[in-house]
């Protein structure tokens, strides 16, 4: 059953400041939500789904926080895509110099940029990235301001996936349930908030409609509490999922 429409609201740990006990500590409950929802795996899986004609080379990761979960993702691709080259972008530079070496050690190379995202989406720029990944980052925008994200993501890359809350019932269940895996206070309020603000049903096909250009689209539930959106260029694809929806 699903939740009524999105609230999108401020979530306490983007007000905090990085060094902040409370935000640290969130952070870590961050990393354990991920396990337990299999943020890796759905990820991979994602990439799987797209059925690129060729590896990727250039990769950026939107809102990576401290980039451990793409470094997940990256040590169950590196045996095959090599000579990677990953940009982690948010707001706060969160990523550590032993992760930064964690990617070489994959034969990865990896940039940090810290920038708004809003401004990132703006730019005009040259060669796009073969793919662009979000997790748990589309769901604290709304309106406007995330079509115009779409359509920014559109321009810069040749293929999308992301992973984000799911808007349902059960999700709200275990948002509330996070005490269980002692969630501090931040992490408790902020879950809640994310699932309200999450998706359902082809909300994010219907935000990435201005976009333009002739796109592979798939929306789609990831059990047990994740709702995950692809999108891929035609002509960078090796076969079209006959479930999916051109645009």
């Amino acid at each position: 059953m699903e939740v009524s429409s999105r609230r999108v609201v401020p979530e306490l740990l983007d007000e905090l400041a990085p060094d902040d006990p409370r935000a640290k500590r969130s952070r870590r409950d961050l990393r354990m939500i991920h396990r337990f929802m299999r943020s890796a795996s759905i990820l991979k899986r994602l990439i799987g789904n797209l059925r690129l004609a060729a590896p990727p080379r250039r990769l950026i990761e939107l809102g990576a926080g401290d980039g451990t979960l793409m470094l997940a993702v990256a040590r169950s691709l590196a045996p095959r895509w090599s000579g990677v080259e990953l940009t982690l972008l948010d707001r706060v530079d969160l990523v550590t110099d032993d992760t930064c070496d964690a990617y070489r050690l994959l034969g990865w190379e990896v940039r940090r940029v810290r920038m708004d995202i809003a401004n990132w989406a703006r730019i005009d720029a040259g060669t796009p990235y073969d793919l662009c990944l979000a997790s748990l980052f589309l769901h604290h925008f709304e309106g406007a301001q995330l079509a115009s994200l779409m359509k920014g993501i559109a321009r810069r890359a040749d293929a999308f996936i992301a992973s984000e809350p799911r808007r349902d019932a059960l999700a709200r269940i275990a948002a509330r349930s996070v005490v269980l895996i002692g969630a501090n206070a931040v992490t408790r309020g902020d879950a809640v908030k994310s699932v309200d603000a999450g998706f359902s049903g082809k909300e994010l096909e219907a935000a990435w409609g201005g976009a333009g250009e002739d796109w592979i689209l798939g929306e789609f539930r990831a059990p047990p509490f994740t709702h995950c959106f692809t999108a891929v260029r035609r002509g960078c694809t090796v076969a079209t999922d006959t479930h999916a929806t051109h645009r």
